[in-house]
């Protein structure tokens, strides 16, 4: 609705669909934001997603690792785990091959959190995909893979 109030405030017809979409993205991403900081209160969402990131890891991830699998730089990644080990969510212990690395684990506590906070995670994922068919959702998760496939690609 948000987006739908905006929309007729402002003239689109001129932008391409390119440049909309990449609109749509970044508002609903700071939309979204504000939403789950609200609703978590413990930790912000760009921590949550960390947390996400590492739970989804076959091993746990180093920094650089994880760095790229957010797409953020390593100096913003450690700031947002320094935070969250103040917290007693995650804890840095040495790499077992290579003692120079620092692989991250989840504390009991995230666990713990992440388990209290899981019905009301699913509830607002439900609510924020209810109508839209799975097609669609998949459509464009390939479409936004494309487009970091393309964006990599200017970086090289």
């Amino acid at each position: 609705m948000i987006l739908e109030d905006a929309a007729r405030k402002m003239d689109f017809s001129e932008i391409p669909p390119s440049y909309y979409l990449l609109g749509l993205i970044s508002a609903f991403e700071n939309r979204f934001q504000a939403m789950t900081d609200s609703a978590m209160q413990e930790v912000s969402w760009k921590q949550f997603f960390l947390i996400i990131c590492i739970n989804l890891c076959k091993e746990p991830p180093t920094i650089g690792e994880l760095s790229e699998i957010v797409g953020s730089s390593h100096q913003n990644v450690k700031q947002l785990l320094l935070k969250l080990e103040k917290k007693d969510f995650i804890c840095f212990h040495p790499d077992e091959r290579d003692k120079r690395k620092q692989r991250i684990h989840l504390t009991e506590h995230c666990r713990e959190f992440c388990a209290k906070n899981d019905t009301m995670s699913i509830s607002i994922m439900e609510k924020m995909f209810e109508g839209i068919p799975e097609k669609d959702i998949k459509t464009t998760i390939r479409t936004i893979v494309r487009i970091e496939k393309n964006l990599r690609s200017l970086a090289e």
